[in-house]
């Protein structure tokens, strides 16, 4: 099993950058993917970017050009490094990891908050 642990999230201004990190603990050679997801009060989780081992990324329409997911090698840590911030960007931001048979693992959020 997999075990995820998020930190560095805060408050930044607007147009401000932060970085945060999720740390993989266990069984991290199962991992093939990892991603950033997040949940705004009121709204739907959403995806945010992800990473494969082999270092593909994807990302949402609404980051691109700002946000960057990068990682480790081998893959126990996955950043997301935030520039450019808005206020919508304000959300519990959620680490996963997608392992062998296709196991979903998530960690448990960190609070990012743009202030305007």
């Amino acid at each position: 099993q997999v075990q995820l642990v998020e930190s560095g999230g805060g408050l930044v201004q607007a147009g401000g950058s932060l970085r945060i990190s999720c740390a993989a603990s266990g069984s991290i050679f199962t991992i093939n993917r990892m991603g950033w997801y997040r949940q705004a009060p009121g709204k739907q989780r959403e995806l945010v970017a992800t990473i494969t081992k082999g270092g593909t990324t994807d990302y949402a329409d609404s980051v691109k050009g700002r946000f960057t997911i990068s990682r480790d090698i081998p893959m126990d840590t996955v950043y997301l490094q935030m520039n450019s911030l808005k206020p919508e960007d304000t959300a519990v931001y959620f680490c996963n990891a997608l392992t062998w048979g296709s196991r979903l693992t998530w960690g448990q959020g960190t609070q990012v908050t743009v202030s305007s």
